[in-house]
């Protein structure tokens, strides 16, 4: 297992796409490079006391843009798509208190 399970999962992704999701049990999280599927499901399952189904990865590379002449990139994101079984849910204001 690759390193700490609190240092796998980097933020969750909250935008309209993925609050639609929720309907869906489907919840969205940027996660560490180098996690796999395995590292991606036992932090899900122990931090946020889950059974997870199913996990979709999106690799996301950096794109090279332009602002005023400057050349910059963006940075790489590597997402997880963290389907739950049916019936459970994530409560992302239980984190506060541990």
């Amino acid at each position: 297992m690759l390193g700490y399970i609190y240092d796998i999962i980097l933020s969750p992704v909250v935008t309209e796409k993925t609050n639609n999701q929720l309907g869906n049990n489907k919840y969205s999280f940027n996660v560490l490079d180098s996690a796999s599927k395995e590292d991606i499901k036992n932090s899900i399952e122990t931090i946020f006391d889950v059974n997870v189904e199913k996990i979709n990865i999106i690799n996301t590379e950096g794109k090279v843009k332009r602002f005023k002449g400057t050349i910059g990139k963006r940075s790489s994101v590597k997402k997880a798509v963290v389907t739950l079984k049916k019936g459970q849910e994530i409560n992302f204001t239980k984190l506060e208190d541990k």
